[in-house]
């Protein structure tokens, strides 16, 4: 897409995210829901498609124009990016990266839309952020595959159509962990999904376990038709998605900061404006400083992807200095309200529990930072 075309866009979403969503972000809390007008507005605006190319109904954004729209979407309840956001990430790349011309066809128009909530089935009990602990398996059964496990922490699972399914199809090597994906519609018998869970924060964005017994699908559901495909789709899709949620918190910790500096603005202790403190005024500059080091690093993160010099090592660095940046920007406007930040229903309060499960999903900060340091001695013993 043009940069004037995407500009349009860039303009609309923030428009629809400041003028619809961020009035309305409490009520999302209290109902554990997106409202459905807003899911509606969201489809028809094509962002349960934005990532997915153009050919198959997508609005075919790279990934340095995805951390734009990120970086908008984080600037409210993180709900409203979890109700699409599997659909263009995780879950939709795999199909995007790995998938067959069938598979394709078959799935992303209809995830491009919306029609379809496609829920990336990964993690389990002792089996998180490093995926070569699955324990979910894989067996086949004439041409069939037959699939037996657990996943847990499952997004979107409640309301999904499709699961994208690792497991275990062999037992591991020293260069084959043995992992395969699976397209798994929701509606397959065996497939069952427990209630939602019940969370810190992020109240409107839905997880739960999924347990998959004795579930039989066809060898069309392999997806690209290959079992070795199944780990190089996991990892890929990880570390794009990384990129993406270290926008997401540069754009809570925007939010974060502008909530800070209003408040500071416009409250008074003993008479005196809170913003005239001079250790307030230290809080507010160590806010924007971590907000403009990580949208400047996730920039070039995106661009350094895009243009395949670094996918490994950038996106958990990205990630791993976004997620922790937020969670102290977070922390100091709860600081900066005092009381009132520790209250139900003021933003920052919201914000303070939200952005905790960022250093959690899609690979811990420990895991980052393994990868990052695995990375560099690679490097240089390959150099």
């Amino acid at each position: 897409m043009s940069s004037e075309d995407f500009q349009v866009i860039l303009r609309q979403v923030r428009d629809f995210v400041r003028k619809d969503v961020v009035p309305r972000e409490n009520e999302i809390m209290r109902e554990n829901a997106v409202p459905e007008d807003l899911r509606r507005a969201a489809a028809e605006m094509g962002l349960f498609g934005y990532a997915i190319p153009a050919e198959w109904g997508g609005l075919g954004l790279d990934l340095t124009q995805d951390v734009e729209l990120a970086m908008e979407f984080g600037y409210t309840t993180l709900a409203l990016r979890s109700m699409f956001g599997t659909n263009n990430g995780i879950a939709g790349q795999v199909l995007v990266g790995f998938g067959t011309d069938e598979q394709r066809t078959t799935w992303l128009e209809r995830i491009a839309s919306g029609e379809v909530i496609a829920s990336f089935a990964l993690s389990e009990p002792g089996a998180g952020s490093n995926p070569a602990g699955l324990r979910t398996r894989a067996r086949r059964d004439g041409t069939d595959w037959v699939i037996d496990g657990a996943k847990q922490f499952i997004t979107n699972a409640p309301i999904a159509d499709l699961f994208v399914v690792f497991a275990r199809t062999r037992e591991p090597q020293p260069k084959d962990p043995g992992i395969a994906v699976f397209l798994v519609p929701a509606d397959t018998q065996g497939v069952s999904v427990g209630p939602k869970d019940a969370k810190m924060g992020q109240e409107g964005a839905l997880t739960s376990t999924v347990t998959f017994d004795d579930v039989r699908v066809p060898a069309e559901a392999l997806v690209g038709g290959d079992e070795a495909a199944g780990y190089a789709a996991a990892m890929t899709s990880l570390a794009r998605g990384r990129i993406h949620i270290a926008a997401l918190a540069v754009g809570t910790a925007q939010r974060a900061l502008d909530e800070s500096v209003a408040y500071a603005a416009n409250n008074t202790q003993g008479g005196v404006r809170i913003g005239d403190f001079q250790l307030v005024q230290a809080m507010l500059a160590d806010q924007q400083t971590g907000v403009l080091a990580g949208r400047a690093m996730v920039r070039d993160a995106a661009r350094a992807y895009v243009t395949g010099q670094d996918r490994r090592i950038a996106p958990s660095a990205a990630k791993l200095f976004c997620t922790e940046m937020v969670g102290r920007v977070a922390d100091l406007a709860v600081q900066v309200h005092g009381g009132s930040g520790y209250m139900r229903e003021v933003p920052v309060e919201r914000i303070y529990r939200d952005v905790r499960l960022l250093r959690l999903y899609e690979g811990t900060s420990e895991i980052q930072r393994l990868i990052i340091g695995r990375g560099l001695v690679r490097a240089a013993t390959a150099g």
